[in-house]
């Protein structure tokens, strides 16, 4: 048995995955983040309620600085750079399983547990990797891909044998409060969902600028670049008689180009920052399924390689809109074959 750090958020998930443990007869610590700049006083109430239905410990752990400088930093300078940001992997990685696994290990935990819905099984050559779960249509590897080896080895996902219904059932038979509760679509620290107005709440108003035809063609003014992203068509505040959707942006000059949806479509994707998690680097082309977004459907392509840490993926049919600063995932069948940074 072991003694297992549980990533509580006061959902359902986290719950459920503190009830698999117990009742598997691990030592269960439960664990809330204070990550977003107001604290989540409801969140850590609600995690700390569970646990004491579960009879475990509850610690609540203030990592605001750290997600400040590291996740909303990096949202921020990525949508000013002209891209559009994944905050949730790049939180994955730096956070839960960076600052939350450390802390673990220095309270004598020999793994960290999540509510994430994927599967983690030792290779032929003892590495680690990373698998789709039973359900998949709750599938969280997408988020996990940025995870190395030492990460995936402590990591626990206790439901991921379950499906959604199942893991509701089990927090019902625990008496659990938040059994019911509805699942969080949102980006944490943005709950309303309009990113430009949080940005603009922390430095100021972005300057306007130019919308431009694919030949340069100035057709009106935007009201800055944080509020675009590419593939986007409603909300763009100008009427071309023909719908129009943004087809890139372009910060130097502070423009966003503006077209029609087939000019939308690529097959060839450049890659950058690429974590491989079957093998330590990639060096000859792979056949793969793969997505450039999260709620996307995996589609045939093949990875290139063209450096340790960059890769092209050529699809076999054109994809619509892949967004520079979003997150590529490839794929063999059920085995996350590894991420990268659309480029």
């Amino acid at each position: 048995m072991e003694k297992v750090m549980v990533g509580m958020s006061g959902g359902v998930d986290s719950s459920a995955a503190a009830v698999l443990l117990q009742k598997q007869g691990h030592t269960v610590l439960g664990v809330t983040l204070q990550l977003c700049p107001q604290p989540q006083k409801e969140a850590a109430q609600d995690a700390a309620a569970v646990c004491q239905t579960l009879g475990i410990q509850h610690a609540v752990l203030d990592y605001r600085t750290a997600f400040e400088q590291t996740v909303i930093a990096d949202f921020i300078g990525e949508y000013l750079a002209g891209r559009t940001p994944n905050p949730c992997i790049l939180c994955n990685e730096k956070i839960k399983f960076g600052l939350l696994m450390t802390q673990a290990q220095k309270t004598g935990c020999t793994a960290l547990a999540t509510g994430h819905y994927a599967v983690t099984k030792k290779d032929a050559g003892g590495r680690t990797l990373l698998c789709r779960p039973e359900d998949r249509q709750k599938d969280q590897t997408y988020m996990l891909c940025r995870l190395n080896q030492e990460q995936l080895a402590f990591a626990r996902f206790p439901l991921a044998a379950l499906t959604k219904a199942e893991v509701r059932a089990l927090a019902a038979e625990a008496r659990l409060s938040v059994a019911d509760r509805a699942d969080s679509q949102d980006i944490c620290f943005v709950p309303s969902g309009d990113y430009g107005a949080f940005i603009e709440a922390r430095i100021g108003r972005q300057p306007s600028g130019s919308f431009l035809s694919p030949d340069g063609t100035v057709l009106g003014t935007h009201r800055g670049l944080i509020h675009y992203t590419v593939g986007q068509r409603k909300g763009l505040g100008i009427a071309l008689g023909k719908p129009a959707y943004v087809l890139a942006k372009n910060a130097a000059e502070n423009t966003v180009i503006l077209g029609e949806e087939s000019a939308l479509f690529r097959t060839r994707v450049e890659l950058k920052d690429t974590n491989y998690i079957p093998f330590d680097r990639c060096s000859s082309l792979l056949k793969v399924s793969a997505k450039l977004r999260y709620r996307q459907t995996e589609q045939p392509a093949v990875l290139h390689p063209t450096s340790e840490t960059t890769a092209v993926l050529e699809f076999e049919q054109p994809q619509r809109a892949p967004s520079p600063g979003q997150t590529a995932v490839f794929y063999d069948g059920d085995v996350v074959l590894g991420g990268a940074t659309i480029l």
